[in-house]
């Protein structure tokens, strides 16, 4: 195994401006990066700036600026990595990805409980012998289905990795990346993840669920960060994707998408003081969820928590939920999204959720109407001011109300966001976001 090594000085890539992009910036006035975190020589050691989003509320963000250099680590493989996260006890630590790291290296065979068999789960949970009336939860452990529960369980402890809190996890340079593993910020304060190309895991074993729906359904596991219950958290200049496995190469079985991939972000259960910016969320179905339940019981512990801010993202290729929200006060602004013809929605309208979504721009394809843009699940009345659609001025939810009366929109969100970095006009946005989102751009 190879063990984490620490350095005290990181690889950087000086950003330039050029064209139409330094156009932009001197019409608006301020530079891409007027946001600019805490400014230091090494970006592994700077903070999230002061007002910059959600994240920035009371104590702020630092990860593990105060890391001595004790508690720096470089990795360059899964092994070294999980062994960073769990080094030097709780004090503050700085682990930098040099590289792409690869969860999966061995593939999914590796993880296979002795017996597990694939053909004989499609035999065995066939709708036309199985049925779609009862759910596979009593199967024995003897059984495809109890193989499969094993072989999950495998894959479940070997690719998720709790990331504990006064952390930074930042990419050396412009190649580096984790593929196939779940970050899981738990129960924990301060953490900042940077300049990573994140490629969402693969559920080597997704479960069919004959009673999902009227014909049936596939689902699976693994979302590629989870922030469950923890504050103060700050992703920024990260690639989001399938990348090697999208969605459009999946296989059916049973009439069914074999979906083996779940979200790219969600924050849930009481997470809070959230702030994603420069980032980019790219080839991937349920992208961003906000709270995960409408029910009471989860209710009690979201309501009041819940605050995000996501700015000057690209949000590229995806199909929904950027973001779906419930309860939380999420300000989404400066975006730009850019949609195909496989497009559902962007913003999904969720129980008690107080969405703000204003300096946005939308780039739709022919044939999709700016009415889809907004979802409601929930009456839940939101804040959408100062969008462009396809160059154009547009109420969202104006015409969403116009086109889908009987999803009606109320206006007014209740609240009105204090902690903003700088604010562009929406015509910048998208060559702002296009030069400088995204792993690689880190300075």
């Amino acid at each position: 195994m190879n063990r984490p090594i620490w350095h005290g000085h990181a690889i950087t890539r000086a950003a330039s401006l050029a064209g139409c992009t330094a156009l932009v910036l001197a019409l608006t006035g301020t530079g891409a990066q007027a946001h600019s975190p805490a400014h230091h020589p090494d970006p592994a050691r700077q903070t999230l700036g002061a007002g910059d989003g959600w994240a920035a509320h009371g104590t702020g963000t630092t990860g593990g600026a105060d890391a001595d250099a004790e508690h720096v680590y470089t990795v360059t493989d899964w092994a070294g990595f999980k062994a960073a996260l769990t080094a030097g006890g709780t004090a503050p630590r700085i682990i930098k990805v040099k590289g792409t790291i690869d969860a999966v290296s061995q593939g999914c065979e590796a993880f296979a409980a002795p017996g597990y068999d694939f053909d004989a789960y499609l035999e065995k949970y066939a709708p036309e012998t199985w049925g779609l009336e009862q759910d596979l939860s009593a199967e024995p452990d003897d059984s495809p289905e109890g193989l499969r529960r094993a072989s999950a369980a495998r894959q479940d402890t070997a690719i998720k990795a709790n990331i504990p809190a006064d952390t930074t996890i930042i990419g050396v340079g412009r190649n580096a990346g984790i593929k196939g593993a779940s970050l899981q910020i738990r129960g924990v304060d301060n953490v900042i993840i940077r300049n990573l190309t994140l490629e969402s895991p693969v559920d080597c074993f997704p479960q069919w669920d004959p009673t999902d729906g009227s014909k049936g359904n596939w689902n699976s596991e693994y979302d590629t960060a989870v922030v469950y219950g923890s504050t103060h958290v700050w992703l920024d200049h990260n690639t989001f994707t399938d990348g090697e496995h999208p969605d459009s190469e999946a296989p059916t079985y049973f009439g069914m998408l074999y979906q083996q991939h779940d979200g790219e972000l969600d924050i849930v259960r009481g997470a809070n003081y959230v702030t994603a910016s420069w980032n980019v969320f790219t080839e991937h179905d349920k992208t961003i969820l906000i709270g995960n339940s409408d029910g009471e019981s989860t209710a009690v512990g979201d309501r009041g928590k819940l605050k995000a801010t996501f700015h000057h993202n690209l949000f590229s290729h995806l199909v929904e939920r950027a973001p779906r929200v419930r309860f939380g006060q999420v300000d989404v602004y400066n975006n730009h999204f850019v949609a195909d013809a496989g497009y559902s929605y962007s913003f999904g309208i969720g129980k008690e959720s107080q969405l703000v979504a204003e300096h946005n721009a939308f780039t739709l394809p022919d044939g999709i109407s700016p009415a889809k843009i907004l979802k409601r699940w929930n009456d839940s009345p939101l804040t959408a001011a100062h969008n462009r659609v396809n160059g154009r001025s547009t109420d969202l939810i104006a015409v969403h109300n116009a086109e889908i009366p009987q999803e009606t929109l109320r206006s007014g969100a209740g609240w009105t966001p204090a902690l903003r970095a700088a604010v562009h006009p929406a015509r910048a946005v998208p060559a702002l976001v296009k030069h400088h989102a995204g792993a690689g751009r880190v300075r």
